[in-house]
């Protein structure tokens, strides 16, 4: 009977320390996605929806000089400003041919700020939450923040990489599809 009574709390144990996780991650995580999505609200409607439009326009502009505004700086701007997933509208001011690329360094953006700017993509909290619990246990907190830092700087570099590349694709495989 005893087994059976161990095998029971092991059962609910495991239960009751998803609990805890969660509602942990509820009373630190949420009020700070709160207060950050409103700070951002404000600066947003500080700054003027219309400039932060007028930067997608400049940045669809011809020229290898205009690829880290259109692949580094408009995707960074849009999911800082718009967050996920509204930061894909943002490629309405490119031309088709620059759209996919667009695309593709912002979707590549929404997760590297999350340890940084959790309002960005507060849907995928949890996976930054549980990476963040785990350094912490091992290596200590500031080792959780270097992580974010490093995170972040890696995927910038990325996502210019990934937005020149696929425009380079984007052109071969329309240019041989009209061929």
């Amino acid at each position: 009977m005893d087994l059976l009574v161990q095998l029971a709390q092991g059962f609910i144990g495991i239960f009751k320390a998803g609990a805890d996780w969660w509602w942990a991650v509820f009373v630190g995580i949420v009020p700070l996605v709160v207060v950050l999505m409103t700070a951002f609200n404000a600066i947003i409607a500080w700054i003027g929806t219309e400039r932060i439009d007028n930067f997608g326009k400049f940045a669809s502009q011809e020229g290898i000089i205009f690829l880290p505004f259109r692949y580094l700086l408009l995707p960074v701007v849009a999911v800082f400003v718009l967050t996920n997933p509204m930061a894909y509208t943002m490629g309405r001011f490119l031309p088709e041919k620059y759209k996919p690329a667009f695309y593709d360094a912002a979707v590549s953006f929404v997760h590297p700020p999350l340890g940084i700017l959790p309002h960005v993509n507060p849907g995928e909290l949890f996976v930054w939450a549980g990476i963040a619990t785990g350094v912490a246990t091992g290596y200590g907190d500031a080792a959780v923040t270097d992580l974010a830092v490093r995170y972040l700087l890696v995927g910038l570099v990325v996502i210019l990489i990934r937005g020149i590349v696929t425009e380079r694709l984007t052109a071969m495989m329309w240019k041989k599809a009209a061929a």
